[in-house]
């Protein structure tokens, strides 16, 4: 099969996709290296000597900072896609490759068409990694942080608040995930046109007779409230709101840590919580984020492809200071989504669509 000039997969696009790879492996390295040693500076107590007079185990923080990996390198994956694009073009102008190909009648287009093809593989991988990194290795990452952060080795979760599917409210004054127990717990929602208050000083998500599991309530009680009557009664087993310790997890890394969540979690949270702009605006986000890769491509190659051999270093700083433009774009869209002061819908897209048309207007101008 060919295209343009080139057979697609030719000895071109194999000598300029290796060039790529070869430039993505020492660009991942670097910058995900680099957020490593960023991350380490800014959270130095997790070195520190704890009350008790232990500490955290350098195992552990090694194990922790290998689970984090894949998140630290989600953050900034179109950075490493973009800087492995510009290192391949940069040595094809030092070596002539690119004077060679036009002189041959290849436009500058076709001849980078594997750096294209490799952005989009990039992003589909950040998408596949978020949704396969969340649930794998998610829940052991956090609680690993919980134990670097607050020199503890049982996690406990404070004041966290979920909703059901059916919008239920449950509070959750203090959870503690390896026990399934909970305190301080809080139940308000609707039965039929009654409204339905519970409290328990406890709960333990345990199984019942029947074999189905449920929250055991220590000191539950029921208030039930129709009009100006209202009944008030002990329960033993929690009623009206239906939600699981995984449930209790997830909503709590929706109010600390909206960011790292899935396409999936976002969707069921979303769903429990439809009037949240917050998540409504990440679960676009989540897709338009991996579409940088190739946007980052088409708005800082333009700037090198019309650049003399050895005077590419103008071409890389302003390639440099259009990837600062372009996420503080996105970085600014995104946080009036998440504040409501934007549509979701725009407030996720508007980036990608305006870098994507200046950035095909830019590649359409340069030389090719």
């Amino acid at each position: 099969m060919r295209l343009g000039r080139l057979q697609l997969l030719g000895h071109i696009d194999r000598y300029v996709g290796a060039l790529f790879i070869g430039a993505y492996a020492t660009s991942l390295l670097l910058i995900v290296g680099l957020a490593v040693i960023i991350d380490v500076a800014t959270n130095l107590r997790y070195f520190e000597t704890w009350d008790d007079g232990t500490s955290a185990t350098t195992g552990m923080v090694m194990r922790y900072y290998a689970l984090n990996a894949p998140f630290l390198f989600l953050q900034v994956a179109p950075f490493v896609t973009t800087a492995a694009a510009l290192f391949t073009l940069t040595k094809l102008i030092r070596h002539n490759e690119l004077v060679a190909s036009l002189n041959a009648g290849v436009s500058a287009r076709r001849l980078l068409l594997p750096l294209y093809c490799g952005a989009l593989l990039a992003g589909a991988g950040m998408f596949a990694l978020r949704e396969y990194a969340t649930p794998v290795i998610g829940a052991r990452r956090d609680a690993l942080k919980d134990v670097l952060d607050n020199h503890r080795f049982v996690r406990e979760l404070e004041d966290v608040t979920l909703r059901d599917i059916a919008g239920n409210i449950a509070v959750l004054g203090r959870y503690v995930p390896d026990e399934l127990r909970a305190q301080r717990l809080q139940v308000a929602g609707v039965r039929g046109k009654a409204l339905i208050f519970i409290t328990a000083t406890e709960a333990t998500y345990e199984l019942r007779g029947d074999g189905r599991a449920g929250w055991r309530l220590a000191e539950g009680r029921l208030r039930e409230t129709a009009g100006d009557t209202a009944q008030m009664r002990d329960i033993e087993w929690l009623e009206l709101v239906e939600f699981t310790p995984r449930d209790v997890l997830l909503a709590h890394k929706g109010n600390v840590a909206p960011l790292e969540l899935s396409f999936a979690e976002l969707g069921e949270l979303a769903a429990r919580d439809p009037s949240n702009l917050e998540y409504q605006t990440l679960f676009h986000y989540h897709l338009t984020f991996p579409l940088g890769n190739v946007v980052l491509l088409l708005l800082t190659l333009p700037f090198l492809l019309g650049r003399e051999r050895g005077k590419s270093l103008e071409g890389l700083v302003a390639a440099a200071g259009m990837c600062v433009l372009y996420f503080a774009f996105d970085f600014i869209f995104r946080s009036l989504g998440m504040d409501g002061a934007l549509a979701p819908l725009w407030a996720s897209w508007t980036p990608v669509l305006v870098g994507g048309s200046v950035g095909a207007a830019l590649s359409e101008s340069a030389r090719s």
